[in-house]
């Protein structure tokens, strides 16, 4: 999950595996694969590193808990 925030300023966390496309209009409009369109203030490449970092944490965990099983 990744934080976001709306063009209205609300608060957003996006379950990132969602995302399909994004396109910079010069909003950046985020579509998902369940037909939705998010608009929010973040950049597409500030968006690209949140998901990035988001999915290094998750495999790090994944790498801790491998190597706590052995």
């Amino acid at each position: 999950m990744i934080r976001l925030t709306r063009i209205n300023k609300a608060p957003l966390v996006l379950n990132s595996d969602l995302i399909e496309h994004m396109e910079a209009t010069p909003d950046t409009v985020i579509a998902l694969t369940n037909g939705q369109k998010l608009v929010v203030m973040e950049s597409a490449e500030e968006v690209i590193h949140k998901v990035i970092e988001y999915r290094r944490l998750i495999a790090n965990r994944t790498e801790l808990v491998a190597a706590h099983e052995e």
